[in-house]
């Protein structure tokens, strides 16, 4: 079993393991969340994972170096490492869901093999804005997180921009995360559902859609 270790994230005191989604209306008010979190993490001896798409790499280091983060010796330590989605998230131009879950789940333990005490790790979901095949497993992806995350010592933050998804993606993003991000504030949220439930019925609706 995993030991747990403490965070912050906007300004509250959390303990690892944690699966939260973060909802943002601006650049900015992502920024103004993660940065902490990146810092405090590169700080205490955590490894430190985003992702983010490839054409925003540039700016995204630019935005920690002028935090005071020294990009190249962090990066070449291996402690920060800075993945394209369309590398991670998506293969051949689909939601490559068990191919990310694999990943993630070696990061996990490599970075414990490693003597890490925690890894904290946030992704920019904006890729699944593409009506990728596959997306539709996002919220299975998403919910399966939720089986991965107790047996490690982690903390995720998967970002969504508020005003790029549907109400109804964001309603069901709720179901799948225990603790949600919203106007710079973390709160335990109220509409989660327990990941072994949530698959069961996601099963159950994909088999009634087959036979009608």
């Amino acid at each position: 079993m995993n030991k747990q270790t403490s965070f912050s994230v906007c300004g509250e005191s959390l303990t690892a393991p944690m699966h939260i989604c973060g909802f943002f209306d601006s650049r900015e008010q992502q920024y103004e969340v993660i940065i902490p979190y990146i810092l405090e993490g590169l700080d205490a001896n955590d490894k430190v994972i985003n992702i983010l798409e490839g054409n925003r790499h540039g700016e995204h280091c630019r935005c920690l170096a002028e935090n005071g983060i020294s990009i190249a010796e962090k990066l070449s330590s291996g402690q920060l490492e800075v993945l394209a989605s369309e590398n991670t998230y998506i293969n051949n131009a689909e939601f490559a869901a068990d191919k990310m879950y694999k990943t993630l789940e070696q990061t996990l333990l490599s970075a414990s093999r490693a003597g890490y005490d925690s890894v904290r790790a946030c992704g920019d979901m904006v890729w699944a804005l593409k009506n990728l095949p596959g997306t539709d497993e996002l919220l299975e992806y998403e919910a399966r997180l939720n089986l991965l995350t107790p047996q490690h010592s982690v903390s995720l933050i998967c970002m969504y921009d508020v005003s790029s998804f549907s109400q109804s993606t964001l309603t069901d993003i709720l179901l799948t995360h225990p603790y949600v991000i919203k106007d710079g504030k973390i709160s335990k949220n109220p509409h989660y559902v327990e990941p072994l439930e949530l698959l069961s019925s996601i099963s159950n609706s994909r088999s009634g859609a087959l036979k009608s």
